[in-house]
């Protein structure tokens, strides 16, 4: 026992001890809530004698599950096997995998992502004659997510936007997407979920099964939970309330996803036994990054209170770094990396944050130039790489041969002379018959104007029955079937016959596939076709994260949850960029409030120094935008930041939250003594902004760019803010830039 409990503080012990009931830790950034979990189900096992396949504890990724895992393991002494530690995604598959059949679909069912999700989506409006103009496909999808996270199944959700005459056609294309999933076998993550609530909802034999499998139940990050997983959660915990839930309200960033704040927050009102502990001593940060992060999100009204605190040092203080433009901050973020590299710290100390994608660009411009190798978390993701998707989908259309969607893909691929009007005949088939495609390829001779095509077609539907019948032999591995596909496609040697730097890079990751494949079956003992599809279908981008790759990493803020580094930097902190517009000119003030969440989730990510920048102008859309200092910065309490480039604070004063903390953009107007107010930069912003001054070159003079070299000026064009140049580049070629960006230097 003793063991268990060393090293643990007061409140952390509290946590492992309570045994039986509903149990709710508050969890603040840092302070050691994975430790608390891993020993309370060792605690559970090696005092209480519970058994470990009566536990359930889950996650929201994979490498979360993998830590959590390993943690116990090296705990216990035996059993840690046994134990179902996994994501609500993974869990509701196994469960699926067992059950689906009693929802009228194949246990082999093909898990959808979100390309799949397009595709199909892009037949049903073609089929529905829909103009995907003034419906984009990612809308309907959106909605159908929206309303899954909710459990509303296609005849409620149509029920419920049938007087809505804009929404009316989304009751129509949920019903369809739904019946096409079904027809096809398949789910989308969503599915994973309310499917497994409906199973459980219509099947109270299962659900009394799964209820005495797991009497102790344990949810890490529950603050990230949507209605879907509270109500799985309700429904296996309602026998015997061990529900442990570990959550931090404060750093609840995903209510675009569906998260359900009042989850968290209502707990107690749900499950009026509940005993609440709160983990407030943080093992990450500096006092002065906690302090930081503490005067941002006091601002909030919405949560739970909590003060994190530390026995560390106070650290350096907070850095503000206000530049010109994005491409100077991004300069002289790289350059500050590349300055300390050079003093001994490691590219893996880095992080960059931001709070959109669209950000990352200027940034990896100005890495590439000084050197710095670096990674986005976010981009795109090994297994939707072309090449990989091809694969893929040949090894879905082999393990199930009603997904249409994989079918459609590769039955050309490599080209088999197979036209998309022959396609376009079958599908027209299969829908009116109300067949799977890949049945209608088997009938295709019996399908008008297919006869040209009708032999190439017999031969791809060979191939697909060659591997489904060799796969059966014991003899026959998941590489052995792979290396022969990609042989008697001919697909690599295609991308051989190339030879160009792309065709080589996509060899290189269909080798890693293969490595992917072999390594799956030695951790497995073989493993099923099923199993490795629903293994690559699982894995999130951040659990390619790599500890000790010595790279600095680039992601959004709400990749970063979960994730710690030396130095952190969080760039763009301005109004209508962080918080958005949305936020700032919005009427929900609850907006405001997930953005400020979402800024101390970036702070608390810091463990030795954080750095704020933003940007007197930055173009946006085409358009060059002048935005105030983000609000954020002003919360921080002026002692604990350090100012450069003219940066100009808010002067230090006791601030408290109002209801919803409404402090919109009026924060800044002239009766509230705005804090920017002798910063020319930021009244450029507010009223008419003054064109930026003639450039000293003229057309056909000879200029020199820090990227593109020397070239000449051959057309200047006036605009509102600033001037248009047109140069002819020696070594790349004609280029249009804005003079104010661009710094050009005349020769």
């Amino acid at each position: 026992m003793n063991e268990l409990l060393a090293g643990l503080n007061d409140k952390q012990k509290e946590a492992v001890l309570h045994f039986e009931g509903p149990l709710l830790i508050l969890a603040g950034a840092g302070s050691g809530k994975t430790r608390v979990l891993t020993h309370r189900i060792a605690y559970l096992i090696e005092e209480h004698q519970v058994p470990p396949y009566h536990i359930l504890a889950l996650t929201f990724t994979n490498k979360a599950a993998n830590e959590m895992r390993e943690r116990v393991n090296n705990i216990i002494e035996y059993g840690a096997g046994s134990i179902w530690v996994s994501t609500f995604h993974s869990t509701c598959v196994r469960i699926l995998r067992r059950f689906i059949d009693h929802l009228g679909y194949d246990n082999a069912f093909t898990i959808y992502d979100s390309d799949d999700q397009k595709s199909l989506m892009k037949d049903i409006c073609k089929q529905l004659n829909i103009d995907t103009k003034k419906y984009k496909e990612r809308t309907f999808l959106n909605a159908i997510s929206s309303a899954k996270d909710e459990l509303k199944t296609p005849e409620q959700y149509a029920d419920e936007v049938a007087k809505e005459y804009n929404k009316k056609i989304f009751g129509r294309v949920y019903k369809e997407y739904q019946k096409r999933l079904k027809q096809n076998n398949a789910l989308d993550f969503d599915d994973l979920i309310m499917l497994t609530v409906q199973l459980f909802r219509q099947n109270a034999e299962i659900l009394n099964h799964y209820q005495e499998r797991f009497p102790f139940i344990l949810v890490d990050e529950y603050q990230d939970t949507n209605t879907a997983q509270f109500t799985l959660l309700s429904l296996l915990a309602s026998r015997y309330q061990n529900l442990c839930v570990v959550g931090d309200d404060d750093q609840s960033i995903y209510r675009f996803r569906g998260a359900n704040i009042h989850n968290i927050l209502n707990f107690e009102k749900i499950f009026p036994a509940t005993k609440v502990i709160r983990l407030e001593q943080n093992y990450r940060s500096t006092k002065n990054i906690l302090a930081a992060a503490s005067g941002v999100i006091k601002h909030n009204s919405m949560r739970k209170e909590k003060t994190l605190w530390t026995t560390a040092e106070a650290g350096a203080p907070i850095s503000y770094g206000r530049y010109d433009n994005e491409y100077e901050e991004a300069q002289g973020i790289a350059a500050d990396i590349h300055r300390q590299v050079k003093d001994g710290m490691s590219y893996s100390d880095f992080a960059i944050l931001y709070r959109t994608n669209a950000q990352s660009r200027v940034f990896e411009e100005k890495l590439i130039y000084e050197g710095i190798p670096y990674r986005i978390i976010g981009a795109v993701n090994f297994y939707a790489r072309k090449e990989i998707k091809d694969i893929l989908c040949y090894l879905k259309t082999i393990n199930n041969s009603a997904d249409d969607i994989a079918i459609k893909r590769i039955i050309n691929i490599p080209r088999r002379g197979i036209g998309q009007t022959t396609i376009g005949r079958i599908s027209d088939y299969a829908f009116s018959q109300e067949m799977p495609f890949y049945e209608a390829l088997r009938r295709v001779d019996e399908i008008p104007g297919c006869n040209r095509a009708s032999a190439k077609i017999h031969s791809f539907v060979s191939l697909i029955e060659h591997f489904r019948m060799k796969l059966r032999g014991e003899m026959y591995s998941l590489e052995d079937m792979t290396q022969e596909l990609l042989d008697v496609t001919g697909y690599v040697r295609e991308l051989e016959a190339e030879d160009t730097d792309e065709a080589n890079g996509r060899i290189e990751n269909i080798e890693s596939l293969m490595n992917k494949i072999v390594q799956y079956e030695e951790d497995n003992n073989g493993g099923t076709l099923n199993d490795l599809l629903e293994d690559i279908a699982l894995v999130a981008d951040i659990d390619t994260v790599s500890d000790d790759a010595e790279q600095v990493l680039l992601m959004t803020l709400h990749s970063a949850k979960g994730l710690e580094f030396p130095n952190v930097y969080i760039c763009g902190m301005e109004e209508t960029i962080f918080p958005g517009a949305s936020a700032v000119f919005g009427d929900d003030p609850s907006e405001l409030e997930e953005e400020r969440r979402l800024c101390y989730v970036g702070i608390t990510r810091a463990m030795k120094k954080l750095t704020l920048t933003s940007a007197n102008q930055r173009m946006r859309n085409g358009e060059m935008n002048f935005n105030r200092p983000s609000r954020f910065i002003n919360e921080i309490p002026r002692h604990l930041v350090k100012q450069t480039y003219g940066a100009v604070l808010k002067p230090e004063t006791e601030s408290k939250p109002t209801e919803f903390s409404r402090t919109k953009a009026s924060l800044y107007t002239k009766d509230r003594k705005n804090p920017f107010a002798n910063n020319p930069y930021i009244q450029k912003g507010m009223g008419s902004a003054s064109p930026a001054g003639a450039p000293d070159y003229q057309v056909g003079d000879r200029v020199s760019h820090t990227k593109f070299g020397q070239g000449i000026v051959r057309s200047l064009t006036k605009l509102t803010n600033d001037y248009e140049v047109v140069i002819e580049f020696d070594g790349f070629g004609q280029r249009k830039l804005r003079s104010s960006f661009a710094k050009l230097t005349k020769l």
